[in-house]
């Protein structure tokens, strides 16, 4: 740890801060501004949709711009769109709202570097551990998303326009951290090092399983926890019992990241992942055995503790996958798979939890969480069999 990387989990814990919030209130306020309601969770689908599309964007500004600049374009970003969420909200604007979600994506694409930012500012040997503690800064999310949106609920006449309203000062303040830290300039492609096409690094089997890993880790999460404030509103359950089980939700994606670098440096990348994949499968059996805040509770913060260590493992993984010249290239291809694959998960969560029910979705989460398994079995095998051939 050094005062740069402070810094940096510092934004990483007010974007997660933003991020929660979204969670926590925009699934609920799709539900009471949506033409219907399978449309309810578009603003939460329109938010990782956005970081897709931007995310070949983000790239391209981080190489022309540097991390520091482009990270403060995002928080700009950021002050903008959450501005034009509480408008949207106060003025009963579903599709403004999920517009706003949309151009929002741009600081989710943006953020979403800080972890792979956060190798920078370290030792290429504590790589792992600056990636867990960059994406433990999420705690602060875990502790200040749930209490911001139950706080700021009713501060505007219309429901959680103030909690929107909240975040404009969230990424006021990660603007001012942002502007404290000080990135090594980014290795770019010359002609002595171009840089290999993204279809060939792409070829990788450890591309292959790492963004597997983080996409279908992150798909399943935000297929639950999107639904999760919906369901628990069907189960009649309050929604100050919805915010409890989010909060401990993100702190199990958070709080394993003070230790998620060092079980990696222990028992190898793929083990921890493997570990991910069977934490996911508890959070399933567990939420298919009732509907009580305790089956919430212990199911969500399973998937998160089985998130940490997909993401964390899959990013730190990943990092195997490229040249220094072929990062912003590399790192946006996973990104743009990753929220691509959220954004699917996000509106298959709106119209399964409302048509189907809670119990359907968790069935539906079986598959992607066997593939996750499969791909991390395959890429064992693989090295295994290279170790042997190596012998």
């Amino acid at each position: 740890m050094n005062l740069q990387l402070l810094l940096l989990t510092l934004c990483q814990g007010l974007f997660l801060t933003n991020n929660v919030t979204f969670i926590a209130i925009n699934g609920l306020v799709g539900l009471a501004l949506a033409p219907v309601p399978w449309m309810a969770t578009l603003p939460v689908a329109g938010y990782v949709a956005g970081g897709a599309l931007c995310a070949p964007l983000v790239a391209r500004h981080q190489r022309r711009f540097g991390r520091r600049r482009a990270f403060q374009f995002g928080l700009l970003a950021a002050i903008a769109t959450t501005a034009l969420c509480a408008w949207a909200a106060s003025s009963h604007e579903f599709w403004w709202l999920v517009a706003a979600t949309v151009l929002a994506g741009y600081y989710n694409a943006n953020a979403a570097l800080y972890r792979f930012a956060a190798t920078e500012l370290v030792a290429p040997a504590f790589k792992e551990r600056a990636i867990s503690w960059v994406m433990a800064g999420g705690i602060l999310g875990a502790v200040a998303g749930p209490s911001l949106a139950s706080a700021t609920r009713d501060a505007l006449p219309v429901a959680f326009a103030g909690a929107y309203a909240a975040l404009v000062g969230v990424a006021l303040l990660g603007l001012l951290v942002m502007s404290f830290i000080r990135f090594p300039p980014l290795p770019l492609p010359n002609a002595a090092h171009p840089g290999r096409p993204l279809r060939e690094i792409a070829r990788q089997p450890v591309f292959i399983v790492a963004v597997a890993g983080c996409a279908l880790g992150f798909g399943v999460m935000n297929l639950l926890m999107a639904a999760t404030p919906i369901a628990m509103s069907q189960c009649a359950h309050p929604f100050s019992s919805a915010a409890l089980v989010l909060e401990w939700h993100v702190l199990g994606m958070f709080v394993p990241s003070f230790f998620t670098g060092s079980l990696i440096r222990r028992f190898g990348v793929l083990r921890v992942m493997g570990a991910g994949v069977v934490l996911n499968a508890l959070c399933i059996a567990v939420a298919l055995s009732g509907v009580e805040l305790m089956q919430f509770l212990l199911a969500l913060f399973a998937l998160g503790v089985g998130w940490n260590f997909l993401y964390v493992g899959g990013t730190t993984l990943f990092t195997e996958a490229y040249r220094p010249e072929e990062k912003t290239t590399a790192q946006a291809a996973m990104d743009s798979t990753v929220m691509a694959t959220t954004m699917v998960t996000g509106l298959a969560s709106g119209a399964l939890v409302t048509t189907q029910g809670w119990t359907w979705l968790n069935i539906g989460s079986i598959v992607p969480v066997l593939l996750a398994g499969a791909a991390i079995a395959w890429l064992a095998a693989l090295r295994r069999r290279a170790a042997a051939a190596a012998t």
